[in-house]
């Protein structure tokens, strides 16, 4: 299937690395023209030079972006807008917040969260919908979790912020499908990246027992009986990022193996 990104300017957030950089993987092997960012230059380098040489296609670049930070984020959308032309796919794509009891989180916590996970949301969306307006196309996947269908046990501030996004998902849905920008958000389930190794890091060290221990124990809940791996996920979020996705919009897809029991 030719899912039509050829030549496509695209961006993923948060992409030095895990999710954001086999999304990004993706977008290159469809030879679109990819621009990475995080908040670490090292990486993000890194990263440019592997996918690269990964996929063959040269059109990779990278902006430094804390998107935390307004005027940063100004400056990547501006940088793509300069080098591409405009913007026809935005992937939202931050780091998960910290695991932690809800008496255990300070004010300072829930507002780094509410900024990284769902204001950067906002504030990237709404540098790029001017831009897909005037294109009358566009496409704009937000990563958030399962959490979105099913809360998860010690991340309260993911089970409180993940869902907020999802709600300005279907919003946005409605508002722009006239101009045929289509949005959608994609949640993984457990996904071999280095997030879910520290999430288990901290519960072997919560509970006294070994990184084996609680691995088994995580992949026995995974009908499928394994970890997702990162490419697997990145592929059904490419395919609701393309062109070739011409009437899926508003919705919520979990990849995970069918380990979410809600429906």
């Amino acid at each position: 299937m030719d899912l039509l990104l050829k030549g496509k300017s695209v961006i993923v957030t948060g992409a030095s690395q895990g999710l954001g950089k086999a999304i990004a993987t993706e977008f290159a092997r469809e030879e679109a023209a990819v621009f990475i960012s995080s908040r670490s230059e090292e990486k993000l380098q890194k990263t440019v030079k592997e996918i690269r040489e990964e996929t063959g296609n040269n059109d990779v670049n990278y902006v430094v972006c804390d998107m935390k930070e307004v005027d940063q984020m100004k400056t990547l959308i501006q940088k793509v807008v300069d080098k591409n032309g405009t913007v026809h796919v935005l992937i939202n794509n931050a780091g998960g917040p910290p695991a932690g009891e809800f008496m255990k989180m300070t004010d300072d916590d829930w507002y780094h969260a509410f900024e990284q996970n769902l204001l950067s949301v906002v504030r990237a969306t709404r540098h790029v919908i001017p831009y897909m307006k005037r294109q009358e196309a566009g496409r704009i996947v937000n990563i958030t979790s399962s959490s979105i269908k099913q809360s998860i046990d010690n991340l309260i501030l993911s089970n409180t912020m993940r869902p907020g996004v999802l709600g300005l998902t279907k919003s946005l849905s409605q508002e722009f499908a006239a101009h045929n920008i289509l949005v959608n958000t994609v949640g993984p389930g457990k996904i071999a990246t280095e997030r879910l190794m520290q999430l288990n890091a901290i519960t072997a060290s919560q509970q006294g027992k070994s990184m084996e221990e609680i691995e088994k124990a995580s992949i026995s809940d995974i009908p499928l009986g394994r970890y997702g791996k990162p490419e697997e996920f990145a592929k059904a979020v490419v395919f609701l990022a393309s062109f070739a996705n011409t009437y899926i919009t508003g919705q919520a897809l979990i990849v995970d193996g069918a380990s979410v029991k809600a429906i």
